[in-house]
C-alpha cells in the first residue's frame, strides 16, 4: 500500500528566516525562485498531469511518495551521489548556494537520503522487504535562456530497492520501468530507442529516446544504483540492489504537446491554458512579434555567463525569450590581457501582448546600466 511521507522542514524554515534578513541580490533572487508556484502540484497543469500518469502505473502502485525540503545540505546532494569534487554542478556558476553548506536542490534524487532515514523504511528493510518511492517538485539550476530551458523546472524521481536473494535488478528491469513511463506519457504506440549512457550514481545506465515527427528525442535516463552509492547511504550492497530514474518533467510535457516555448507552461492566457493537455499538439495563438536588442561589453576574464543570465532574468523577467552569444574574443591591445569582449543578442517577446520599442528600450537600458554596475563591465 502506498504511503505519503512529508519530511520535517524545520532546518529549511530556519535557513529561510536567515535568508529573509539578507539584503543582497542573490538572497532576493533565491526568495523569488522559491516563491514560484510548483506546477507539479497545480491542478490542470500538464506538469501535474505527467506526475499523475507516472504514479498511476500499475508497476508503481506500491511505491511510496515523499515530499522533501527544497533547501538541502550540499554534501547530501553531491557527496552521497558520487559527484566528483570537480564536477561542474558543484560550482556556484551552476548551483544556487543559500550559504556555504546549503543549496537549492538541483535534483529530487536527494529524497533517497530522507527516505532511508525513516524508521518505517528501516524496519521494512530489516525484514527483507523491497522498498521504493517517488519524489517530485521544483529543482533549481543556473542555465542559459532559450525557449527550451528555465533555471527553475520540475523533476520526478523514482527508485526501488530489493534484496538480491529475492530479485536481481539489471538492464531488463530498467527497460521495463522507463518503457512504462514512455507509454503512459506518449501513448502505447510510441516508438522508442534505449541505449547505454553514463550518470554519476548509477551503473549500468540507460537513456531512452522517442520518435516524434521523424525526429528522435532524448526524454528519460535511468540506471542501476551503484554499489558505492548504496554503501554511502548505509545499505549493504552485497545484499541489496535497485533501479532509479529522474527525468525533467518539462521535457516530457513539451515533447508530448510539441510546445515551442517553455514559458507557455506558466501562461494564464485562456487560449493557451485550454490547449495544455498531454498528447494534444499545441497550436500557436497570435504569436506576438519579437523585439531584438544587442548588448556588447568588455569584462574581466572572471565573468561567468550563467551569472549574467540571472541578471537578465532579474531585469527582463518573462519578457526575455532567448539570449544568444554572438561573439566572444580577446584583444590584449584594445582590452588588456585580463579582459574579454562579449556580445549577446537578446530577444524580447511577451506571451500575451505586443511589446513597444520604448518599453523594451527602458528594460534594455537598465540591463546595460546593471551590467556596468554589477560586473564592472564597459559597454561597447
Amino acid at each position: 500500500m502506498r504511503v505519503i511521507y512529508i519530511v520535517s522542514k524545520t532546518e529549511e524554515k530556519q535557513l529561510l528566516k536567515n535568508l529573509e534578513k539578507r539584503k543582497d541580490t542573490e538572497a532576493s533572487r533565491i526568495r523569488h525562485y522559491l516563491g514560484i508556484p510548483d506546477l507539479s502540484r497545480t491542478a490542470g497543469s500538464p506538469i501535474a498531469e505527467v506526475v499523475e500518469k507516472v504514479l498511476s502505473l500499475p508497476d508503481f502502485k506500491d511505491l511510496d511518495i515523499i515530499e522533501v525540503p527544497e533547501v538541502v545540505p550540499t554534501d547530501m546532494s553531491f557527496d552521497l551521489f558520487d559527484f566528483p569534487v570537480d564536477h561542474p554542478t558543484r560550482s556556484k556558476s551552476d548551483t544556487y548556494y543559500v550559504d556555504d553548506k546549503h543549496i537549492l536542490r538541483t535534483h529530487t534524487t536527494v529524497m533517497w537520503y530522507y527516505y532511508l532515514q525513516l524508521p518505517e523504511i528501516k524496519e521494512r528493510m530489516s525484514r527483507g522487504e523491497p522498498v521504493g518511492c517517488f519524489s517530485y517538485g521544483k529543482v533549481y539550476r543556473k542555465d542559459e535562456i532559450d525557449r527550451s530551458h528555465m533555471n527553475v523546472f520540475h523533476q520526478i524521481d523514482g527508485w526501488y530497492l530489493a534484496p538480491k536473494d529475492k530479485q536481481i535488478i539489471g538492464k531488463e528491469e530498467l527497460r521495463e520501468a522507463i518503457l512504462g513511463i514512455a507509454r503512459a506519457v506518449f501513448g502505447d504506440n510510441i516508438k522508442t530507442k534505449i541505449f547505454d549512457d553514463t550518470f554519476p550514481f548509477t551503473d549500468p545506465s540507460l537513456q531512452m529516446e522517442i520518435e516524434k515527427n521523424g525526429r528522435w528525442l532524448e526524454v528519460l535516463g535511468s540506471g542501476v544504483v551503484k554499489a558505492s552509492v548504496l554503501e554511502k547511504f548505509g545499505v549493504d550492497s552485497t545484499k541489496w540492489n535497485g533501479w532509479a530514474f529522474g527525468p525533467g518533467i518539462e521535457r516530457l510535457a513539451m515533447v508530448s504537446m510539441e510546445l515551442p516555448d517553455i514559458r507557455l507552461l506558466w501562461s494564464n492566457d485562456p487560449r493557451v491554458k485550454k490547449q495544455l493537455k498531454l498528447g494534444q499538439k499545441f497550436i500557436e495563438v497570435s504569436k506576438f512579434p519579437p523585439v531584438v536588442r544587442d548588448i556588447s561589453f568588455v569584462v574581466n576574464n572572471s565573468f561567468i555567463p550563467n551569472d549574467y543570465f540571472d541578471l537578465v532574468r532579474d531585469i527582463g523577467g518573462d519578457l526575455v525569450e532567448e539570449v544568444v552569444l554572438l561573439d566572444k574574443y580577446k584583444n590584449t591591445e584594445k582590452f588588456g590581457k585580463d579582459n574579454t569582449s562579449y556580445a549577446y543578442r537578446i530577444t524580447y517577446r511577451s506571451l500575451d501582448r505586443t511589446l513597444i520599442g520604448e518599453e523594451v528600450d527602458a528594460v534594455h537600458k537598465k540591463l546595460e546600466s546593471e551590467t556596468e554596475k554589477i560586473f564592472k563591465a564597459k559597454i561597447r
